[in-house]
């Protein structure tokens, strides 16, 4: 029931229309309801699709027991969708985690595919992404797999849409999302994750979404990530290519930093609260840090509310707007120094290095917010002195797309 409350409120959002593929709106050229809940009917059906078809799936539980890799691929004006049938609950597993329960694209190239409503539990990754590209994952529920839940890791990708999928209990390295290869071996690249929840990964690691080095040109914007062993979002940097964006994503309860981004990224309008380690990490990793905006963040935690490991003297880093409040540590914490780092507008309350800082009064200003996560509602208090934002970097509008009335520092407008 849980989860079929949270499918409802994901399912009724509505998505920005830089959160969905162009070829969204494409009328199937032909609907095709499948009734058989054999795994290898199931998989005769999928293998049969031509551009333009639409598989409308029965409920029931499909349990296919060997590799299973989709290789129908549309076209732009005739992509081809798999969806659970109106109302139906579609679950798809294997009996044992000696494959992945859905490999899309491992043996060949594919494009224009949709994966819609659907429910993947069990085997060794829930949904494994290879030769991808403009490939959508919408609304699906994946969950209690035997490694990482969603990856994106074996080839590059491009144009991947990831959105209102719930994502959660996976277990060995146990991400929510794994996308990109380490070392840029495999890039994702120009893709939307937009609008999941994801939570509950703890494992031998554990990032809610991990977005490896040189993957470059994404948005990362409005999910919910909670109760990660590693960052509930961790995003590396794009080896000279455009930068990510990471924006309006609620993150909490982090047994690490709760936000870690090594640089090449736009950071804004994020609530980030309870990390063992920071609420937001910046340092090299595979690449140097550099050219990293951090704009209008409500970050509280209580260890270090920012700490920027790798700042120093690096080109085009701003900390503006920002709202760092630590109850036992630093606001800000450089441990290898801040010189040439742009700070502005920031409202600080904990230790700490205070120029472009105005010291705020303390996590009264947040009543709505707890430090173990319970309470995560970062809206100021009407008393809150918030008002110190430096007009060069106000955002136009906060994390619920408010717009901002007045200079106010952090991620939320009062």
């Amino acid at each position: 029931m849980r989860f079929l409350l949270l499918f409802i409120t994901l399912a009724s959002t509505v998505m920005a229309a830089s959160y969905v593929p162009t070829w969204s709106t494409m009328t199937p050229k032909r609907v095709i309801q499948h009734s058989d809940t054999n795994g290898a009917a199931l998989v005769k059906a999928v293998e049969a699709l031509k551009p333009g078809d639409k598989l409308e799936l029965a409920a029931g539980t499909y349990s296919v027991e060997h590799m299973w890799d989709i290789l129908a691929s549309g076209t732009a004006d005739a992509p081809i969708w798999i969806v659970a049938a109106r109302g139906a609950q579609v679950i798809i597993t294997r009996g044992d985690a000696k494959q992945n329960v859905i490999n899309i694209g491992q043996g060949a190239a594919l494009q224009y595919l949709c994966l819609q409503g659907v429910e993947i539990t069990g085997g060794s990754h829930g949904l494994r992404l290879g030769h991808c590209s403009d490939v959508w994952i919408d609304q699906c529920h994946i969950h209690h797999t035997n490694e990482v839940c969603l990856s994106a890791n074996s080839a590059d990708t491009q144009r991947l849409f990831l959105t209102r999928n719930h994502i959660h209990h996976g277990a060995g390295h146990a991400e929510g999302m794994y996308l990109g290869a380490n070392n840029g071996d495999h890039i994702m690249s120009e893709s939307v994750i937009a609008l999941n929840h994801i939570h509950d990964c703890r494992g031998d690691q554990g990032d809610g979404i991990e977005v490896k080095q040189g993957s470059w040109g994404n948005l990362i914007a409005e999910n919910h990530v909670h109760d990660t062993q590693y960052p509930c979002i961790t995003v590396y940097g794009t080896a000279g290519k455009p930068v990510n964006i990471i924006e309006r994503n609620l993150c909490y309860n982090s047994g690490d930093n709760v936000m870690q981004v090594q640089g090449e990224a736009i950071v804004r309008n994020n609530v980030l609260i309870n990390g063992a380690g920071a609420g937001f990490a910046s340092t090299d990793h595979q690449g140097k840090t550099l050219n990293i905006q951090v704009i209008h963040n409500t970050i509280l935690n209580a260890a270090h509310a920012f700490r920027g490991g790798s700042w120093n003297g690096r080109e085009g880093m701003v900390l503006a707007n920002n709202i760092l409040y630590s109850r036992d540590a630093n606001a800000l914490h450089y441990a290898n120094g801040n010189a040439g780092v742009l700070t502005t507008g920031n409202v600080v309350f904990g230790d700490g290095p205070k120029d472009g800082c105005v010291k705020g009064r303390g996590f009264e200003d947040f009543p709505g917010v707890t430090l173990d996560g319970s309470k995560h509602d970062a809206t100021p208090a009407a008393d809150a002195k918030l008002d110190h934002a430096d007009a060069k970097y106000l955002l136009p509008t906060d994390f619920h797309g408010k717009a901002r009335t007045k200079n106010v520092s952090g991620a939320i407008a009062p």
